[in-house]
């Protein structure tokens, strides 16, 4: 019996999901790709190139604020050039910034290459599921969303994976350098940190030219090329996923569609007339709520965060990745559910899940930094006029107070020269780490347009560098404990799986709904517009302070943080949201009419 192939419109809509399905990767991989390489750029950049801890915060962060700066335009450009040519421009960014930032020589390559990387992201994230809602059957709408939702949390899975394997070839250079002496040691495993970080970014070429290339091959969306006039294209392109019978309909509900906005009705209609006002501010204050929660800085810093918790590298990379493989099966539960039990539902259990988990890692993290012990003064008393070098050797450590042949310490310094702050951490049994150097010219960035251009405007969000010219070294805060063990730091990673966990269930999935849902068809895309903004807005603020933070106050100040956000986040759930599971949009928007 001879096989039934499927049909020329299956064989397209399979191929159209699977490079959306490839922007939700590319998607994931942006957020996730620099907690596996992040440990290693710091341990070289900050010697080779003299980078700042502001200076890598802002290396994390500059995703964030290119999605933010791309989310202004995304929209206004997927109408001008059309869906597909954009869903092509975020690919061709995305492949741009790997070499960009894999051959950077210096800080400015690689904030320009995260920048791309963001804005890519960012026009990733608005033009794929405005293409498939455009061009998928109803009936299938569903699918296309929940597939490149799924292939985003897969996207961090791979980022991890990537980590991971860096991270063990780092761990046997190193075993392999043990037989040398300190000098060709240091520089071997110098050698492995600084290809680890570069293969990380080259791994991650390959999906973006399958998704730039499989872009070229899509068909544009009818709905923009009915809008367009091109009427017997977008025909065409109707009958590339649907029988002649269902095209043809379509393409007259295409026709008789409205154009909202124009006249005096749209006027009346406006985003924030008095009927809108509610639900557009609840949806702001969704996506602001998921962000604060921390999630995206979290899984940025993650390695980080469980290695400073007691877990070694190549253990803490292992932890990444179960974490991301988690999030995805998460993911897939949350799409189950989400249609039974509800989005009020779900997103109430994710908050009370995060909620806990962020309180018990605080607490955790509280315990052991209350046992650090301040060393302030012994540091200010090595500082030799306007810079310091600190090596943490045996007689070192012991001069600060930690007891001769005791478990590996960690010093964290905190100091400024004028308004220019920075804080660096060392740990002791860490032989890569270059000794502890502060001085005026590391510390004190070169002045820049942009912060000359705020200046003139009487506003200042930007550190002068004439205030820190002849500014003194000044010790703020000086900080010596032991490494926690490897029991505290899987402890560590069981709340923040609860985390991860309670969020992919919850606001992960539930807060794209909620968003598309409470918004009146009439202005959802301006009003999702300026909600997505205020969404990537709070995750850059928050990345761009995370490590400076967490220098100063310690992990447990933005655990407790992100739990009373999602405790507000859990109050507006119970009281503030309502139910939308299996209700019409018009009767979501007459319930705020009310």
């Amino acid at each position: 019996m001879q096989a039934t192939l499927p049909s020329a419109p299956a064989r397209t809509m399979a191929f159209m999901l699977f490079i959306a399905g490839m922007g939700g990767l590319l998607y994931g991989i942006d957020i996730g790709i620099i907690a596996g390489a992040l440990p290693y750029l710091e341990s070289t950049a900050s010697v080779a190139w003299k980078l700042s801890t502001q200076q890598l915060s802002f290396i994390v962060a500059a995703v964030l604020l290119g999605s933010v700066l791309s989310s202004l335009f995304a929209g206004a450009l997927a109408d001008w050039i059309g869906r597909r040519w954009a869903m092509v421009l975020s690919g061709a960014l995305f492949t741009l910034s790997i070499p960009l930032i894999a051959l950077a020589d210096g800080y400015g390559p690689l904030l320009l290459g995260r920048l791309l990387q963001g804005v890519s992201g960012g026009l990733i994230g608005v033009v794929v599921p405005l293409y498939l809602a455009e061009c998928l059957h109803a009936r299938e709408r569903g699918r296309g969303a929940a597939l490149f939702q799924l292939l985003l949390t897969i996207g961090l899975v791979a980022a991890a994976l990537i980590g991971l394997v860096q991270a063990q070839s780092v761990e046997t250079a190193t075993a392999a350098a043990q037989s040398l002496d300190e000098a060709a040691r240091g520089a071997a495993i110098f050698s492995a940190k600084d290809h680890a970080w570069r293969s990380i970014f080259w791994m991650c070429l390959a999906p973006g030219l399958v998704f730039t290339a499989g872009s070229l091959l899509l068909s544009e969306s009818p709905r923009w090329l009915a809008r367009h006039g091109r009427m017997a294209q977008a025909k065409l392109a109707l009958l590339r996923t649907r029988n002649a019978a269902e095209a043809e309909a379509e393409l007259l509900d295409i026709q008789r569609a409205p154009v909202h906005g124009s006249g005096e009705d749209g006027a009346r209609q406006a985003l924030l007339s008095r009927r809108y006002v509610l639900p557009f501010l609840l949806a702001c204050l969704v996506l602001a709520l998921t962000q604060a929660t921390g999630i995206n800085s979290i899984l940025a810093y993650v390695v980080n965060i469980l290695n400073q918790a007691g877990l070694p590298g190549s253990t803490a990379n292992l932890a990444d990745v179960g974490l991301k493989v988690l999030n995805a099966v998460m993911t897939v539960v949350a799409v189950v559910l989400v249609d039974r039990k509800g989005r009020k539902f779900l997103l109430m259990l994710g908050c009370g899940g995060i909620v806990l988990a962020l309180l018990t890692a605080g607490l955790l993290f509280r315990s052991v930094e209350g046992e650090q012990r301040d060393v302030r003064a012994a540091v200010t008393a090595r500082v030799q006029g306007d810079s310091l070098e600190l090596r943490l050797d045996p007689a070192t450590l012991q001069a600060l107070g930690a007891p001769a042949g005791g478990p590996p310490q960690q010093l964290t310094v905190a100091y400024a020269y004028g308004p220019f702050t920075n804080v660096q951490t060392r740990r002791s049994d860490d032989p890569a780490l270059a000794p502890l150097q502060m001085s005026r010219a590391d510390t004190v960035q070169a002045d820049s347009v942009i912060g000359q251009f705020f200046r003139r405007l009487h506003l200042n969000p930007f550190a002068d560098p004439a205030e820190a010219r002849n500014a003194p070294l000044r010790i703020e805060q000086v900080h010596l404990s032991s490494v926690p063990s490897s029991t505290h730091g899987w402890w560590v990673a069981t709340a923040i799986c609860l985390f991860v966990a309670s969020f992919a269930v919850g606001p992960g999935v539930c807060v794209w709904l909620a968003l598309s849902e409470l918004m009146p068809t009439r202005i959802r895309s301006n009003g999702m517009s300026i909600a997505l903004l205020v969404n990537q807005f709070v995750s850059t603020v928050i990345a761009a302070a995370f490590l400076p933070t967490v220098g100063q106050y310690g992990y447990a100040t933005m655990f407790f943080y992100g739990a009373g956000c999602a405790a507000l986040y859990f109050l507006t759930a119970a009281f503030l949201l309502p139910e939308t599971k299996g209700k019409t949009l018009e009767e979501i928007e007459a319930h705020f009419a009310k």
